[in-house]
């Protein structure tokens, strides 16, 4: 290999000629080239760019040799060089390979190859790179790579070029972006090395780059990127706004310039679309910029878009199929015809192509995604709208999953909250407050409850449950335990005795049988309570514990007080009994009852949450629902993790003057002493017209343990929002109200009492039993305390 300057100045000289001619480099370099020419200049002469012959040359030992011999023009003006390309005459397999490889290396070599001097001005490049520019060597008048690539990445591509030539070594391959001659409309992805080319001396003569189209490979790489983001990040939560957010997020930048996520308004209530045929009237979930603030959006988050019926959006929505559409389809120029503002806005931030892609899952139209592209990137494709089918269809799916979450937690709350108190009973021994907290829609509904449910004898029972878990079935759960205690509590169980009923009763639940042998039992329930009653005449307050965090009280002088509850089992293990815990409360102290989830959502322990609720109820408090707010206030987090009841009751006592005690003689002679005795006292009261029925009663009664039951017998009058007798006796044998027949001459008298009072019933007790009945007081006396 030999290079000629336009003077015929020897340049380069390769080892192959040396090995060829037997001239050393330094022997011939900067010699004129027609020493070596056997026909001198007039050899020289006939040289042109693509010639090929023989050229008869000199050998260092004089002797003549005829050889093949090509030339290559480097360049067509300025400083004009020539290769010459000379061969050995033998037609050895080498020789004819060199050729073929020389030939293949100019003209079909896949590869596309450029020469550039020292000055980065083009020198030469092959037939590949003539069809991947769009630039053939001959029409190629222009010297800087910036003349044949446009876009950001030309400077990326020149230093790498001075790079290789600065330091001699080839790099390793990078990418560079841009549009050539060839496609001036899009961008391109170009894998190019730049590789040094220096002379036998050492000295610089340019550098080589070549380049190749990895375009296809690089877009379905990114493709391969963005699915595998959306498979990663769309759908982390069931909330229908995050499901919509996280499509946003991943669609920009990598896909549109702008997204926006409308669905149907049935879909924000759990509720499942029905077809859309007209206009759509959507509600924005989502969108995303890349300018910042979404300046391009016409609605809100949360707000309502409304797409007429022949607009793009709703023919999307009413076909279910997707649209690719640019600034000049009619369907755009008309859409944008009858919406000023929309075409307004689209003008000032440079959209000319858009994306409509339904929202279906299911065979369900859920909404509509809308993408947008803006200028100065190129409009979207068909593969752009393959690619955004894909990521809409994933997140299709979340969203129905979403809806379904939403229509089984709303369900669910709708039942808890149903089953839940609305307001409590009123006593003047007790007011209370409560709160109830659903968890965070992503947690579902928990199975938390509370009650406070009015007992026989002024008392009052207190009672906070949590069932283990979340969803329908903790509620439906929820449901059956606050039912069964309410009926237990009927019976007037003490506290333990309650718990070990109820215990019986969910782990009888569980052990239904199953009748299906390959059928196997999913869960198994369990479920805390804490369960009290407040006996306003004696300020007496028993609880029972089955699982769950101990109560709280708060004495009138604002001490906090954590009263020691025997631990029993949580409801559903069974095996272990209960115990009745007794605390004689001062009047006017607090009780405090809650579930875990109000002393363990910030994730410490529980000694450091009771901690923190024991200082928010020091705080001063006008009322027990600003103490409720408080506490809540001070241990919740934003979005707590499990749901949060908390119930607080502050104490009265009865005073005496309510209450009214007789001890009975087992003599049927006292009986008539007894109605005097009860007359007397209802006129103390001021209830002189409820003394017929309560003569009545007290006698059926008091006759009834007298005759039945055994001594000691006691007979008291409690008066509180309703006249209350209770007679009680030492035996444990309960009457029982019966149908009786025409000649009976007893068995009437319950019946009586029953249709006398408002509400009657049997209390038992270690001692015996106790018969009570409740009258409602007259209406000016229904709220004296």
């Amino acid at each position: 290999m030999i290079t000629v300057d336009e003077a015929g100045t020897v340049t380069g000289w390769s080892p192959g000629a040396h090995l060829l001619l037997g001239y050393l480099a330094g022997q011939v370099v900067g010699q004129p080239v027609a020493r070596i020419l056997a026909s001198g200049d007039r050899a020289l002469s006939a040289v042109r760019d693509g010639w090929s012959g023989e050229l008869t040359v000199r050998h260092a030992d004089h002797r003549l040799l005829t050889l093949p011999a090509q030339a290559y023009a480097l360049s067509h003006r300025g400083d004009r060089q020539w290769l010459l390309m000379v061969t050995e005459p033998e037609e050895s397999f080498a020789s004819q390979n060199g050729q073929a490889m020389l030939d293949w290396l100019f003209s079909g070599s896949p590869i596309a190859l450029a020469v550039y001097d020292t000055h980065m001005r083009w020198v030469w490049q092959n037939t590949a790179m003539n069809r991947m520019i769009g630039t053939s060597q001959q029409e190629r008048r222009v010297r800087q790579p910036q003349d044949v690539l446009t876009g950001p990445d030309v400077d990326h591509l020149e230093r790498h070029l001075r790079e290789a030539m600065d330091t001699g070594f080839a790099t390793a391959a990078f990418t560079i972006r841009g549009r050539t001659p060839a496609d001036p409309d899009h961008d391109h992805i170009f894998s190019a090395t730049a590789s040094p080319l220096r002379g036998r001396a050492g000295q610089s003569l340019g550098v080589c780059a070549t380049a190749h189209d990895v375009t296809k490979q690089h877009r379905y790489r990114e493709r391969l990127a963005i699915l595998n983001e959306a498979s990663m990040h769309i759908g982390s939560t069931l909330d229908l706004r995050g499901t919509a957010q996280e499509l946003a997020d991943v669609a920009v930048p990598r896909l549109a310039d702008f997204i926006s996520v409308d669905l149907l308004e049935p879909l924000l209530h759990g509720d499942e679309p029905g077809p859309v045929t007209a206009g759509a009237r959507l509600r924005r979930m989502a969108h995303r910029s890349v300018n910042e603030g979404a300046p391009e959006a016409l609605a809100e988050v949360g707000e309502v878009d409304v797409y007429p019926g022949q607009t793009p959006p709703a023919r999307c929505l009413a076909s279910g199929r997707p649209l690719l559409l640019r600034a000049m389809d009619s369907n755009v120029v008309q859409w944008f015809a009858n919406d000023p503002a929309r075409a307004e806005t689209s003008e000032r931030y440079g959209f000319h192509s858009w994306l409509f892609v339904p929202v279906c899952a299911r065979g369900v139209t859920l909404g509509v995604t809308v993408f947008c592209r803006s200028w100065p990137n190129e409009p979207f494709e068909q593969e752009d709208l393959v690619l955004a089918e894909e990521l809409v269809t994933r997140a299709a799916v979340c969203l129905d999953n979403a809806r379904r979450f939403t229509r089984e937690h709303t369900a669910a709350l709708a039942l808890q909250r149903s089953l839940l108190p609305k307001q409590l009973p009123w006593r003047p021994s007790l007011e209370a407050a409560f709160r109830y907290l659903p968890a965070s829609s992503e947690f579902g509904v928990g199975g938390d409850w509370f009650d406070v449910i009015a007992l026989s004898g002024a008392r009052l029972a207190l009672v906070v449950g949590d069932v283990v878990g979340h969803g329908i079935h903790a509620a439906a759960t929820m449901c059956g335990l606050r039912t069964a205690v309410r009926t237990l509590a009927d019976v007037d169980l003490p506290p333990d005795e309650l718990l070990t009923h109820l215990d019986d009763l969910v782990t009888h639940h569980d052990a239904v049988e199953v009748t299906d042998p390959g059928e196997a039992r999913t869960s198994d329930t369990t479920a805390t309570c804490m369960y009290a009653v407040y006996n306003p005449i004696t300020r007496n307050c028993s609880f029972a514990c089955a699982g769950h965090p101990p109560p709280v009280v708060l004495t009138p002088d604002g001490t906090i007080v954590f009263p020691h509850v025997a631990p029993g089992p949580p409801l559903g293990l069974g095996g272990l009994p209960f115990e009745t815990s007794e605390l004689e409360l001062p009047d006017g102290s607090e009780i405090v009852l809650y579930t875990d989830g109000l002393i363990s959502s910030r994730g410490g322990d529980i000694d450091e949450g009771l901690e923190q609720l024991g200082r928010a109820l020091a705080r001063p408090a006008t009322s027990l629902a600003e103490r409720c707010d408080a506490v809540l206030d001070a241990l919740l987090p934003e979005h707590p993790s499990d749901d949060v009841a908390l119930l607080i009751a502050r104490t009265h006592a009865l005073h005496e003057d309510r209450v009214a005690i007789m001890d009975v003689p087992a003599d049927p002679a006292v009986v008539a002493d007894t109605r005097s005795w009860a007359s007397r006292r209802l006129e103390t009261w001021g209830l002189e017209g409820m003394g017929f029925v309560t003569e009545l009663v007290v006698s059926e009664l008091v006759t009834n343990a007298i005759r039945y039951g055994a001594t000691p017998i006691q007979l008291r009058l409690i008066k509180d929002t309703a006249l209350i007798c209770e007679v009680s006796d030492a035996s444990s044998t309960a009457p029982h109200m019966r149908r009786t027949r025409v000649f009976d001459e007893g068995g009437r008298g319950l019946l009586l009492v029953a249709q006398l009072t408002r509400r009657w019933g049997t209390r038992h007790s270690r001692e015996g039993k106790t018969i009570w009945c409740e009258q409602p007081l007259a209406e000016d006396h229904s709220t004296t305390r």
